[in-house]
C-alpha cells in the first residue's frame, strides 16, 4: 500500500476551507493509502501566538480530524512534537536549502512585498521544516492546495540533493491537488483565500460556527452583477466559489448545478449552499462535541506518535549515519 502524509497548522480555527481541501480528502483516502497525518504545531509558532488559545486550537484540530471521519486505526495521527525528529530533521534541510531557494517561496515573498515587519528565522526557514516533516516518512503523495506545491516542490529538490551528495535515501513525494475545492475563496472577497488568519470573520466559515450563522455568511457572500448562474471562474468568482463548495460538499458535478439553477436567481443557489454547509456542519459537530468530552483524544495521539516515531526514527537515524553526524 502507498504511503500518503499531510499535515493542518491550526493557528486558529479549522475552516470550511480547511475541511473541503484537506480534512474530507483525507478521510477519502485512509482506505486507499497507508495515511499519515498530523498536527504542525511547530509550523503554528512562526509568529506569537497565545498559549491557552493555541492549546485550544491544537486540541480542537484533533477533534475534529476525528469527527470528520479520520479513523486512528486505519490513520497515523500524532502532534508534530511529539515526535522529537521532526526538529533534528528540519535543521539537517535548513543546512541544504540555499538562501535564494528561501528568497523565491511565495509565501514569505508575499509577506516582504506587504511591508510586513518583524518576520521571524522560523517564517523565512519553515519550509525547510516543512521538507523534513515530508521526507521522515518517505511518502508517496502529499495532498496540498494549490499555494502549497511550491514548498513540495523544493521537498523534491532537497531530496534529490541529498541523495545525490549521500547516496539514495528519499522518495521523490508527488504533490497532489484535489480537482475540485482545492482552494476555497472567502466570502466576501473572493479573490482571496478563505483563511483563518483573516482579520474579518465574514468571509470565514468556521467548522466550529453555528450553523445559523454560517447559512448568514452565505446569504451575505458576494456575488456580482451579471445576474446569470453559470460558471465563469475570472467574471464571476465569488458565485463559482460557492457552486465550487455546494461541488464538493454534495459530490455533485459542478455543471449539474448550474443547470439545476438555470433561469433561477442567486438568493435561490445561496439558500442550496446554505442548506448543504449547515447539514454538513451539524453532522461534524455532533460527533465533535462527543470526542471533546471524552478521553479519546490523549489516546490517539499518544498510540499516533509511538506508530510515527518508529518511522521517523529509522529515517533520521539514516540520514545522520549519511551526514556523518553519528561516530558509532
Amino acid at each position: 500500500m502507498k504511503r500518503m502524509l499531510s499535515g493542518i497548522k491550526p493557528t486558529g480555527q479549522l475552516t470550511l476551507g480547511n475541511y473541503i481541501g484537506a480534512l474530507r480528502n483525507f478521510v477519502n483516502y485512509q482506505d486507499e493509502y497507508e495515511m499519515i497525518v498530523f498536527i504542525a504545531n511547530l509550523h503554528c509558532i512562526t509568529n506569537y501566538q497565545d498559549p491557552p488559545a493555541l492549546r485550544k486550537n491544537l486540541k480542537d484540530a484533533i477533534a475534529l480530524y476525528l469527527a470528520c471521519g479520520l479513523d486512528p486505526e486505519k490513520a497515523t495521527i500524532f502532534l508534530q512534537t511529539d515526535v522529537h525528529e521532526h526538529a533534528e530533521l528540519g535543521y539537517i534541510m535548513a543546512c541544504m536549502t540555499y538562501l535564494g531557494e528561501l528568497n523565491r517561496m511565495t509565501q514569505f515573498k508575499d509577506k516582504v512585498a506587504k511591508g510586513e515587519t518583524n518576520l521571524s528565522a522560523g517564517m523565512y526557514t519553515y519550509p525547510c521544516l516543512m521538507a523534513a516533516d515530508i521526507l521522515l516518512y518517505n511518502p508517496d503523495y502529499v495532498p496540498v492546495g494549490d499555494d502549497q506545491k511550491q514548498h513540495v516542490e523544493l521537498t523534491r529538490d532537497l531530496a534529490h540533493r541529498f541523495n545525490n551528495l549521500y547516496s539514495e535515501t528519499f522518495k521523490m513525494p508527488e504533490p497532489l491537488v484535489a480537482k475540485v475545492g482545492a482552494r476555497i475563496m472567502s466570502l466576501d472577497d473572493p479573490s482571496k483565500k478563505m483563511s483563518k488568519s483573516d482579520r474579518g470573520d465574514k468571509g470565514c466559515i468556521y467548522l466550529l460556527d453555528d450553523p445559523k450563522t454560517a447559512r448568514k455568511k452565505i446569504m451575505s457572500a458576494v456575488t456580482d452583477s451579471v445576474g446569470i448562474i453559470q460558471l465563469d471562474q475570472k467574471n464571476q468568482p465569488g458565485l463559482y466559489n460557492l457552486i465550487e463548495i455546494a461541488s464538493a460538499l454534495s459530490n455533485r458535478d459542478m455543471e449539474d448545478i448550474v443547470k439545476e439553477f438555470k433561469g433561477k436567481g442567486y438568493g435561490e443557489l445561496k439558500k442550496y449552499v446554505a442548506d448543504v454547509v449547515c447539514a454538513e456542519l451539524e453532522r461534524i459537530q455532533s460527533r465533535y462535541y462527543e470526542i471533546i468530552n471524552s478521553d479519546t483524544i490523549e489516546k490517539v495521539i499518544a498510540d499516533g506518535a509511538i506508530k510515527a516515531q518508529r518511522i521517523a526514527y529509522k529515517t533520521l537515524s539514516k540520514v545522520k549515519r549519511k551526514v556523518g553526524l553519528e561516530i558509532r
